[in-house]
C-alpha cells in the first residue's frame, strides 16, 4: 500500500494542478460546465478513468458544477494514487473543455 502524505507534501503535488485544494484527508476540485449533460459527460469520463485505475473518487453533481473528491479509502487519507488520478482527470477535462470551446459551445459559467 502507499503511504499517507503530510499535508505539505499534497499541497507541492497539487502545485502542477489549477483549482485543486487539500483538507489533508482529501484532495477537491469543483468542475462548473455550460450545460448540465455536459456535467454529465464529463462524470462518464472519470467513472472510465477510474476503473482503468481501480480508484475512485467521491463524485457530486449539482446542476453544471461536478465536485470530485479523492482519498485512498483503505489508507483514510491522500496518497499518490490520487494524486495519480486528480493528474489523469486533469488531462482528460482538459482535452474535453477544448473539444467544446472548438464547437462553439458556451463557455462555463461561474457564481450559479
Amino acid at each position: 500500500m502507499p503511504r499517507l502524505l503530510t499535508e505539505g507534501e499534497i499541497r507541492e503535488r497539487l502545485a502542477g494542478l489549477e483549482g485543486w485544494t487539500t483538507d489533508g484527508r482529501f484532495i477537491t476540485k469543483k468542475f462548473t460546465f455550460g450545460k448540465f449533460m455536459e456535467g454529465i459527460e464529463f462524470v462518464n469520463r472519470v467513472a472510465k478513468i477510474a476503473e482503468e485505475q481501480e480508484h475512485h473518487p467521491d463524485i457530486h453533481v449539482r446542476w453544471t458544477d461536478v465536485t470530485l473528491s479523492i482519498q485512498t479509502h483503505s489508507e483514510g487519507g491522500v496518497t499518490e494514487w490520487d494524486i495519480g488520478l486528480a493528474k489523469e482527470i486533469e488531462r482528460r477535462a482538459l482535452k474535453l473543455r477544448a473539444r467544446r470551446a472548438g464547437k462553439g459551445r458556451a463557455p462555463k459559467r461561474s457564481g450559479q
